[in-house]
């Protein structure tokens, strides 16, 4: 059915000046505070399904967790397609962001919960409220920032933005550490929802700042209706999903394809949604409209590489800084963090962990179960003997802090990036948007290299590698973040035809969203690459590919920039 009439909020125009808009601020304290709680949630999960069910965890071996965390990261990022389209035509993008945040808190105390229905059904509640509130979020600020005054401001509006996110992310690990390590997995769950009801409180609490972008502008004649864009996209990714979870059947083909079923039903899942924005570029009508989308969909193409990588910081760095990374600390450092709560502690003594192999791969029943036996930490298999402790304790940094190590960055870093650009602004060779994004993926390539060397120089089975390696590759990976993530968001807002932007944001979660999965289906392989160097490099390849198709493409895309926006 197409909408003839949308209903106008009451809008109380900004003052014009040179600062920003006062609604930035409430966006930027709403997202720090949900990010706060999605970032607390993603940099454990992984290790709460493989710690050992007498500590509290689901005790999953490493190819079944990745399998969950690639899943969830997938359908995370996939559900803002709906809840996109649903803030575009009926709800208002206020609205969405309020039900997506009620149902993100639920989430988060529901993981908080004992047993795996608990687990299941909040991991369902998180990706649906998800939907709702991360594409529309980001909408309002790009509708707030489109008002002639503003919008040569809305690249550093969107950075400012990004500072949120990372700040958020960046304090929720410590939190994180503590709880778990003091209090058990599920006190670290409910501290996320928390943190989401914190968001809500502020953002609720100033609807009239932020009222200028929840304005949501009449269908046209010609536009898909909503029932024909769940038809052509929805239904068909729900029938391909289920073709692509049992075409492994003995009947069929007798084995999956991207090694496990929900990989499978995911990847066939979204070839109708991508078919679908295609669509949407090959019928539309205005050459302009055109034009913006076939710029914007190239860009999603060449940017799902970089994800992949940015993703493997809740998989394969992960179980790198798990396993593999000599976590001890100097006296004085662990002295400092000691009442933080960010050191964990690992002894000799025997009690009930996960039994697993030379290589580190958990050994299971014949049910597919891992086998539990009474022994020393796993941290110890590879740390040499003269290094154990002669108390049979170590306390070691928690591994969920790594993840802190890029939201560190990216706020310590953003000034001086946007100060270098700045300067070559003023003396005309600043890059234009495109290069940058291509720098950005090349960088990307860089910190993939960095582990590849990590890699290569410590025989990870019998010796740790030394945590500077993550530090490094974190570092150079940041820089390419800030050139990459943030100018995601303006270019879906400069390029998008108005009436489909927030869809168009849910497109660019999409992008997040195949990324996602398809590190998490990397992760599933983990254990198979006995050489963890190949694995990296794969990456680094894939984006050095990337990066260059980038280059080619960029003068094109900064051509279709200028036109709709009148810079680049």
């Amino acid at each position: 059915m197409t909408q003839t009439a949308v209903e106008q909020p009451v809008i109380t125009p900004a003052p014009r000046g040179k600062g920003h808009h006062k609604g930035l601020y409430v966006l930027f304290f709403t997202e720090m505070w949900e990010r706060f709680g999605y970032y607390l949630m993603i940099g454990i999960f992984f290790l709460y399904l493989v710690d050992p069910s007498s500590n509290g965890g689901k005790g999953f071996d490493t190819t079944k967790a990745a399998d969950l965390v690639g899943s969830y990261i997938a359908l995370v990022y996939l559900s803002p397609f709906i809840g996109g389209l649903l803030a575009d035509r009926y709800l208002g993008y206020r609205r969405a962001v309020i039900l997506g945040g009620f149902l993100l808190a639920a989430g988060y105390f529901s993981l908080a919960a004992p047993g795996d229905m608990a687990m299941y059904c909040g991991l369902g509640l998180i990706i649906i409220g998800n939907g709702f509130f991360k594409p529309n979020i980001g909408t309002i600020l790009g509708n707030i920032y489109n008002r002639p005054d503003l919008a040569p401001k809305k690249d550093v509006a969107y950075n400012i933005f990004y500072m949120g996110v990372n700040i958020g992310a960046f304090i929720c690990n410590f939190v994180a550490a503590y709880l778990r390590n003091h209090y058990g997995w599920g006190h670290a769950f409910a501290a996320a929802g928390i943190g989401m009801l914190v968001g809500l409180v502020i953002f609720a609490s100033n609807l009239k700042k932020i009222a200028e972008g929840d304005v949501r502008k009449p269908a046209s004649p010609d536009e898909m209706s909503t029932a024909k864009i769940l038809g052509s996209a929805l239904l068909p990714a729900i029938v391909a999903a289920v073709i692509g979870y049992f075409i492994s059947s003995p009947r069929l083909l007798g084995h999956t394809l991207f090694g496990t079923q929900s990989n499978d039903a995911f990847l066939f899942a979204c070839v109708p949604i991508v078919i679908f924005y295609i669509r949407l570029y090959t019928t539309s009508k205005q050459q302009e409209d055109k034009r913006g989308l076939g710029a914007l969909l190239a860009f999603f193409a060449v940017a799902i590489i970089f994800w992949v990588i940015y993703n493997q910081n809740s998989t394969g760095l992960t179980i790198w800084a798990d396993q593999y990374t000599d976590r001890q600390m100097s006296p004085a450092m662990e002295k400092a963090a000691q009442p933080f709560g960010m050191l964990q502690t690992v002894t000799t003594e025997p009690h009930k962990v996960t039994q697993i192999d030379d290589h580190f791969r958990a050994i299971k029943d014949a049910n597919g179960n891992t086998i539990e036996v009474m022994g020393a930490d796993p941290y110890f298999q590879n740390l040499p003997k003269e290094r154990w402790p002669q108390d049979g304790k170590l306390r070691l940094l928690s591994t969920e802090i790594f993840q802190s190590i890029n939201p560190f960055f990216i706020v310590a870093f953003s000034l001086i990036v946007i100060g270098i650009f700045g300067w070559l602004a003023k003396r005309g060779k600043e890059p234009n948007t495109p290069v940058k994004v291509a720098i950005g993926i090349f960088l990307a390539a860089g910190s993939s290299l960095l582990m590849v060397v990590a890699a290569s120089m410590t025989n990870v089975y019998i010796d740790k590698s030394s945590m500077a390696w993550l530090f490094g590759t974190y570092a150079v990976f940041t820089v390419g973040e800030i050139l990459v993530s943030p100018i995601g968001l303006s270019m879906v807002s400069k390029l998008s035809p108005p009436r489909v932007t927030a869809l168009m944001m849910g497109g660019w979660y999409l992008v997040n969203a195949i990324a996602g999965k398809v590190a998490g289906l990397m992760a599933t392989f983990w254990d198979n690459f006995t050489n963890k160097t190949s694995y990296f490099l794969i990456l680094v390849i894939s984006a050095g590919i990337a990066g260059v198709v980038m280059l080619i493409l960029s003068k094109w895309i900064a051509r279709v920039v200028k036109e709709k926006t009148g810079s680049i």
